[in-house]
């Protein structure tokens, strides 16, 4: 989802320029250096939020967006809202891709109930929300969302969605705060920041041990969020020296290089979104430095490692979503021809959730919220059950690493 870079700098000498004019076309754009090195992002470990290892559920079977074939029900649609452009779309088109492969898989199955899917698109900028979300509202036929993807957009519709009684389920959106609102229609899909934040920080500074730690955030609600639950977390642990707020949409990060390096940390966590991760981790490793790249599920994309290229290799990425794994990953495979991203499978899991609820016949706003309210079950990324402020019941956090 995410721009490119200007690459390092060399000086050269007339004998180095007529090299380098010479090797020119031979020389690898980031996407290519991904490539080459077949780097991809791969989970590491399952841990709770003092950052210890816990063993992955096993033989549990995820909840079938089929059913048994045999519901029937009038014409409804389930909303998804998102960025499909832009440049954090990657996000968003993982999660529309997750919920359109739960309902290919229920029209097919259920002849008498076919489920329309209505993708908004918000490029991920509130103000866009705020513009789509009457719309959604107001389609009488929608009595279900997944959505807003990002926190900020979220934070700026959740009283539109409370107001008009439409269940919305986030997929991805992890700011503490939003489930502080008393909106009655919000459920997260998995970890918020309050979680992942202190995971990630406890892992950084209890287990692997580092004892300085830079902390760069990117201004926006979701990393600003995270950040400070991190920076809370590791204390005197993150170095004041190097306490950084850069802007979304930033690509020279030569300043914020320099502080980091003067700080000489064993580490630098980045909270924002992978568009950004991509030039930061770039510029530190040409401009030297040595230690470890960590960033959480805004970065967790195969768009990071791309745009990063090699740069990449070792970067460890925190996430509240769960890896695609079994037939779920095959039949994603098989349909959309690539690897399911991140929050494809809460996509999945959420898209599944509503059909099973039109399934049951709650086919209202009102049935199908209530449905939602009491839902308990087994998803592929986890079992989805919530508390009264839209939170799940069972969190947990995944470690991801390029490699």
């Amino acid at each position: 989802m995410r721009g490119h870079v200007a690459r390092k700098a060399f000086a050269l000498g007339s004998a180095g320029l007529m090299a380098l004019t010479i090797a020119g076309c031979n020389q690898s754009t980031p996407e290519e250096e991904a490539s080459q090195t077949n780097l991809s992002i791969v989970e590491k470990v399952q841990i709770d939020e003092n950052g210890a290892e816990v063993k992955a559920a096993e033989g549990t079977t995820p909840a079938d967006p089929a059913g048994d074939g045999k519901a029937t029900c009038p014409p409804v649609s389930i909303a998804m809202a998102g960025a499909l452009n832009g440049p954090d779309a990657a996000l968003g088109i993982n999660i529309k891709n997750g919920i359109q492969l739960a309902i290919d898989q229920h029209n097919e199955a259920n002849p008498g109930c076919q489920v329309q899917l209505k993708p908004f698109d918000t490029e991920g900028d509130p103000q866009k929300a705020s513009n789509i979300a009457p719309r959604i509202v107001e389609d009488q036929y929608t009595i279900g969302l997944i959505g807003p993807a990002f926190s900020g957009e979220t934070k700026a519709t959740g009283g539109v969605f409370n107001q008009a009684g439409l269940v919305a389920t986030t997929a991805s959106a992890t700011n503490v705060t939003l489930s502080e609102n008393g909106w009655k229609t919000f459920f997260r899909g998995l970890a918020n920041d309050g979680v992942q934040g202190p995971s990630v920080a406890n892992y950084l500074k209890n287990t692997l041990g580092h004892k300085k730690i830079c902390v760069v955030d990117d201004s926006t609600d979701y990393g600003l969020g995270l950040a400070t639950a991190v920076r809370d977390t590791l204390g005197p642990v993150a170095d004041p020296a190097c306490n950084i707020s850069v802007k979304k949409g930033d690509k020279d990060f030569s300043a914020a290089v320099t502080q980091i390096k003067g700080a000489a940390p064993e580490s630098v966590f980045f909270a924002g979104y992978y568009a950004e991760a991509a030039p930061l981790v770039q510029q530190l490793k040409d401009g030297g430095f040595e230690g470890a790249f960590v960033s959480a599920d805004g970065s967790k994309d195969n768009e990071f490692v791309k745009q990063a290229g090699a740069s990449s290799e070792g970067a460890l990425l925190a996430c509240p979503c769960g890896p695609a794994t079994g037939t779920f990953a095959d039949e994603y495979r098989a349909k959309f021809n690539t690897e399911p991203g991140t929050y494809s499978t809460e996509g999945y899991d959420l898209g599944t959730i509503l059909l099973k609820g039109i399934d049951s016949g709650a086919i209202t706003r009102p049935d199908l919220l209530e449905f939602v309210r009491n839902y308990k079950g087994q998803g592929v990324a986890r079992e989805y059950s919530w508390n009264p402020e839209g939170e799940l019941e069972t969190t947990l956090i995944w470690m991801y690493e390029v490699k």
